[in-house]
C-alpha cells in the first residue's frame, strides 16, 4: 500500500513538472514580445516618477517627503496607464499576455522594494542631491526584478556611468545601429541563440531635464562628480534591454 501511494505521488508530481515545463516552452514569440515591451514601458514610468519627484527627493530643508512605496506605486499606475491603456489594479481584466500577469506585478514589487530602501536617504534633511535618480532607480529595479524571474531587465548605454550596464555584444550591435538612425520609440526585437531566446531593446532618449547631468559643455563634471557627455535633446541615451527565453528557463 505504501509503495502504491508513492507511486501515485511520484506520478502527480512529475506531471507537474511537465505541467510547468508545457506552460512556459508555450510561450510564443508575440505573446513574450508584448510583456517585453510592457516590461520596459512600466520600468520607464518609474524613471518617469523618480524624475517628476526630483525636486521633493533633493529639498535638503525637509525632513520626511512622504514619497512613500506607495505614493510611488500610485505615480506608476497613473503613468502606466496613461501610456499603455492598462490599468494595473484590474490586470486580471486586462487585455494582456498571460506572463504579463505574473511578471508586472512583480516589476511593481521590485521596483517598491527599491524606493523603500532609499527612504533613509530620501528623508534626510541638510542634504541636497542625493544621488537618488531616475538611472539609478531603474538599475537597481531591474537588477532585482531579474534576480526574482527567469527574465533578464537591464538599462544598458553605449557609455554607461555604472558598469553594471555595460552592453554585451547583442546590445552594443542594437544601439550602435539606432544612434545612425532618427529618433524612434518602437522596440528592436529578434529572436536569437537558434530560436531560444527573444532580445527586445527599447530606445531612451535624453530629454531636456537630462542636460542638467548629461549635456555640455562635454566633460565638465555634473553634480553627481561624472563628466558631462555633451548630449543633446533627442540624442539616444540608451536602452530598456529584455531578454526572454522562449524554450524554457
Amino acid at each position: 500500500m505504501k509503495r502504491y501511494t508513492k507511486k501515485i505521488l511520484i506520478s502527480v508530481l512529475m506531471g507537474m513538472v511537465f505541467l510547468t515545463t508545457h506552460v512556459v516552452t508555450a510561450v510564443s514569440q508575440g505573446e513574450a514580445e508584448e510583456t517585453a515591451r510592457l516590461l520596459a514601458i512600466l520600468l520607464d514610468a518609474g524613471r518617469v516618477v523618480i524624475d517628476r519627484n526630483q525636486l521633493l527627493i533633493d529639498d535638503q530643508h525637509k525632513g520626511n517627503k512622504g514619497f512613500t512605496p506607495q505614493v510611488f506605486e500610485r505615480q506608476v499606475t497613473d503613468e502606466f496607464r496613461a501610456r499603455t491603456g492598462v490599468d494595473l489594479t484590474q490586470l486580471r481584466a486586462a487585455h494582456v499576455p498571460p506572463m504579463a500577469r505574473d511578471l508586472l506585478p512583480a516589476l511593481i514589487e521590485a521596483s517598491k522594494d527599491v524606493v523603500a530602501d532609499a527612504q533613509v536617504v530620501i528623508n534626510q534633511r541638510g542634504v541636497g542631491y542625493k544621488n537618488f535618480i531616475p538611472a539609478t532607480f531603474g538599475s537597481q529595479a531591474a537588477a532585482r526584478f531579474s534576480a526574482r524571474s527567469h527574465i533578464r531587465l537591464k538599462q544598458t548605454a553605449l557609455r554607461p556611468r555604472n558598469e553594471k550596464n555595460t552592453p554585451d555584444p547583442y546590445e552594443e550591435a542594437v544601439l550602435s545601429r539606432l544612434v545612425a538612425q532618427p529618433s524612434s520609440s518602437a522596440p528592436v526585437s529578434e529572436v536569437t541563440d537558434e530560436g531560444k531566446t527573444l532580445r527586445v531593446l527599447t530606445p531612451i532618449y535624453y530629454t531636456k531635464d537630462c542636460l542638467k547631468c548629461h549635456g555640455g559643455p562635454a566633460g565638465e563634471l555634473d553634480i553627481s562628480g561624472y563628466p558631462k557627455e555633451g548630449a543633446h535633446e533627442g540624442d539616444l541615451a540608451g536602452a530598456i534591454s529584455v531578454s526572454i527565453q522562449l524554450g524554457g528557463r
